[in-house]
């Protein structure tokens, strides 16, 4: 590994640290969970709810509601008194994909249970349990609507506080009604797709004030999926798509709000890192919204609070949606033709194209050839480095005939080794005069760069890869821990990664084997020693970063770095030649020189700072 490869890994080292800063894993609160907060209007109905929770259900065939009771619920919920008035009670939708458990209480959905879907947690001897894996199913949640009724105290009523009637229509359907005075009525309807995770969605109202929108607010804990918290809370927020823009989303890593009030928007999605709860407008876009993010701390059981306020039309006397509640699989989410794919977090720009449909497509041929995501790993980067090896040759080709010019360096050293300028200048002017260009081995290294980044990305994003399993590796998607410590390191964690580790050995392996063709005599002794060392040191450097990273990631690495030690040996011994090297280089000296070039104006440059130098040092001898 020459100078210019040092360069290259430094570079990517910077990055690595920037990407750490900008999407790293938000800092451990200690600080408990703010009270949430409600409006005004909720707090007044809920209070008149707990102090009738004990009056018989509206509608019972028993049981008669007293007018008394009726007319003091009047004042608060207006034409909806006789709903707010009863028990929940519990009713099921279910295919072969998903059990969904819906609430009379609000007419909304208590829980969604994906049935060929489990998280799994670890128990106290690190061992592997798997769960029933929810979403929507915490009780500090809420789906409610804001009703503009007339005769209600504040002019709204929340229909989280009311009791709807339910009606199954076979195992695919059920109608949520809350029915009220003169003809008043708001109707939710939920069909489940079979076979699907999508959810027909209609709203049907009628006798509200059609002056004011129906507001929906949607607050959202979600529950922690994934054995990785870093992960998931870095991939875990609100997406959104604008009817005339790009999808666009809160911040990953702090706390976010975005105001869209007045604009029109098509869908909204509260994203965990591999699963989402996407809801779409139909009918007509939604009239506007607002979205916060908030994030709990590492020590709750919570990952997130999401909560989503959106302004329906409200001139129309049914609305249609659709929900999607189910895992972020990319080919299922691109057949809704609105984006909404999109939730998946490839990147932005050229990264997420490139990983879209480059390197997603590659993946999903080769598991169609083989069934093991490990092994289509191994195949995946064996397509790269074959893709990239024209760039890697020429890497190896430029420190050939670096090597080749060592004699004539090693004699200027030599002769020059009291003047560090000169010695700069006589060396440009030697890789000028034979054709060589010192950074010919730096600028594939950076070519490959975007490469690599691109699968930072595609990883820990992708679904094929949870909990898929590899050698000891329980979940590509995730870092692998081939054993447990009995107490954290700091940044590096609690665990060990096998992978990592087996990239260290592989990487000083292979800066080893360069190490001995590597020519630094033109650094000085004790530049030249700090440059091994930092060689040696940088992948040590990494462990820390990689420790956590996904396995798929990093298993990666260990094949790239296998692969490169391959072509490095096969082509520096079996295909350049270095005979023929050292005879162009001879051609290239007796050639007439071009003036101008980069290497001239950094000769050039050299020499007006070797006259500034001679300068300044006869001033000072002046002087004295």
């Amino acid at each position: 590994m020459d100078r210019n490869t040092v360069i290259g890994f430094v570079l990517i080292f910077g990055l690595l640290i920037t990407m750490q800063m900008v999407i790293g894993p938000e800092q451990k609160r200690m600080k408990e969970e703010a009270q949430q907060r409600l409006d005004s209007i909720r707090q007044v109905e809920q209070l008149a709810a707990e102090k009738l929770k004990t009056l018989p259900a509206a509608g019972s065939d028993t049981t008669v509601v007293d007018s008394q009771q009726v007319a003091q619920l009047a004042g608060q919920f207006g034409a909806f008194a006789q709903s707010a008035v009863g028990t929940e009670k519990l009713e099921v939708l279910e295919n072969d994909v998903m059990r969904i458990q819906f609430t009379n209480r609000g007419g909304r959905i208590k829980e969604v249970e994906l049935l060929k879907h489990f998280k799994v947690q670890l128990d106290s001897n690190h061992k592997e349990v798997k769960l029933p894996l929810k979403l929507l199913e915490d009780d500090k949640n809420s789906f409610e609507y804001l009703l503009p009724v007339t005769g209600a105290a504040s002019g709204q009523v929340s229909t989280a506080n009311l009791f709807f009637q339910s009606a199954k229509k076979g195992d695919n359907s059920i109608t949520f009604t809350a029915a009220g005075a003169n003809g008043a009525v708001f109707e939710q309807v939920y069909t489940l797709q079979p076979g699907s995770y999508g959810v027909q969605y209609e709203l049907r109202q009628q006798g509200l004030n059609a002056n004011i929108p129906i507001r929906l607010k949607w607050v959202d804990f979600l529950d922690r999926l994934e054995q990785n918290y870093k992960y998931e809370v870095n991939y875990s927020t609100v997406y959104y798509k604008p009817t005339d823009d790009d999808y666009d989303y809160c911040s990953c890593t702090s706390a976010d709000e975005v105001d869209k009030s007045g604009e029109k928007l098509q869908w909204v999605a509260h994203s965990n890192q591999f699963f989402a709860s996407v809801l779409m407008a139909k009918s007509a876009p939604f009239s506007g919204a607002k979205m916060t993010t908030e994030i709990v701390g590492e020590n709750s059981t919570d990952l997130k609070k999401l909560t989503t306020e959106l302004s329906l039309p409200s001139d129309a006397a049914s609305y249609s949606m659709e929900m999607y509640l189910g895992p972020k699989d990319f080919e299922t989410l691109r057949t809704y033709g609105t984006a909404v794919e999109d939730i998946i977090p490839f990147g932005q720009s050229i990264m997420g194209t490139f990983n879209r449909w480059v390197i997603r497509p590659l993946f999903n041929g080769l598991m169609g050839l083989v069934g093991s995501q490990g092994i289509v790993i191994l195949l995946l980067t064996f397509i790269v480095k074959l893709l990239l090896y024209p760039l890697t040759y020429k890497m190896l080709h430029s420190q050939a005939k670096m090597k080749a010019l060592s004699p004539q360096l090693t004699g200027i050293r030599e002769k020059l080794k009291d003047d560090p300028t000169a010695l700069q200048m006589e060396t440009m002017k030697i890789y000028r005069e034979f054709g060589v260009n010192p950074l010919g081995g730096c600028f594939p290294i950076v070519l490959q760069m975007p490469v690599w980044l691109a699968l930072y990305r595609f990883f820990p994003a992708s679904i094929e890869f949870r909990q898929a399993d590899f050698l000891w590796a329980t979940d590509l998607s995730s870092f692998d821990a081939a054993f447990w410590l009995p107490f954290e390191i700091p940044f590096y964690g609690s665990h060990v990664s096998l992978f990592t580790l087996l990239w260290v050995i592989t990487t000083i392996m292979y800066t080893y084997y360069n190490m001995q063709n590597m020519d630094m005599g033109n650094m000085g002794g004790a530049n030249a020693q700090m440059m091994k060392w930092m060689q040696y040191l940088m992948p040590v450097f990494f462990l820390f970063f990689f420790n956590n990273f996904a396995s798929g990631l990093t298993l990666y690495l260990v094949f790239s770095n296998i692969l490169n030690i391959a072509q490095t040996l096969i082509t520096k011994h079996w295909i350049i030649d270095h005979d023929k090297i050292k005879l162009q280089l001879e051609a290239n000296r007796s050639k007439p020189k071009k003036k101008g070039g980069f290497q001239s104006r950094l000769e050039e440059a050299m020499k007006q700072q070797q006259a500034l130098a001679a300068q300044r040092e006869a001033a000072a001898k002046k002087k004295k």
